[in-house]
């Protein structure tokens, strides 16, 4: 079965936006786009709430997004998506399909699919339904090393203790850390080590 792994960047004190939804903060350099690009070759699935879905269909496509980091814009633009939203009539950025509703149901339809793993990027509200039905498989939260003070908790709305196993850490050179997280009782983890 495939895993849905969530990728999030979060501050010291877990926000995952500031205010306006402001990202500028993202601490992005070239060790990490290596990792974003050896994720994604693990993915073949994106995931995408509203709100991120438009911000990355904004940017990605673009002329500026596909000079200054082609191989990350490609991935991103080949790439199958999955957007879920109640309010957009249609996704145009390519190979995106549009869910309006029953979306646990399509989550476990897509799990049931043959294929790799599937990526939930940002979306903070659907990680938050998915994680309450316990379809989130693996959780990596970058911890970026600063503090907003104010701004949207990444895990704003859970209502229920969800207890995590650390599987690993890694420490990258800009102060960043990434933190690999399951569901605690997950039995289907495969304890595979590299760094994707």
């Amino acid at each position: 079965m495939r895993k849905v792994i969530v990728f999030n960047l979060m501050t010291l004190d877990g926000y995952f936006e500031g205010p306006d939804r402001d990202i500028t903060w993202h601490n992005v350099d070239g060790e990490f786009n290596e990792y974003a690009v050896n994720m994604l070759d693990s993915m073949d699935l994106l995931l995408f709430g509203r709100v991120t879905y438009e911000l990355m269909a904004g940017f990605w496509p673009t002329e500026e997004a596909i000079k200054t980091d082609p191989i990350v814009a490609t991935k991103m633009n080949s790439s199958p998506k999955v957007v879920f939203s109640r309010t957009l009539n249609k996704a145009e950025w390519n190979n995106t399909r549009l869910v309006k509703s029953a979306m646990e149901e399509e989550i476990r339809k897509l799990k049931e699919l043959p294929g790799k793993d599937i990526a939930l990027l940002g979306s903070g509200n659907v990680m938050s339904q998915l994680a309450q039905q316990g379809l989130i498989d693996e959780y990596r939260i970058m911890m970026n090393p600063l503090v907003l003070g104010r701004g949207t908790p990444l895990f704003n709305g859970i209502r229920e203790r969800i207890d995590l196993r650390l599987l690993k850490t890694r420490t990258f050179r800009n102060g960043n850390v990434l933190l690999y997280y399951e569901p605690a009782g997950k039995e289907n983890y495969h304890g595979n080590k590299n760094d994707t």
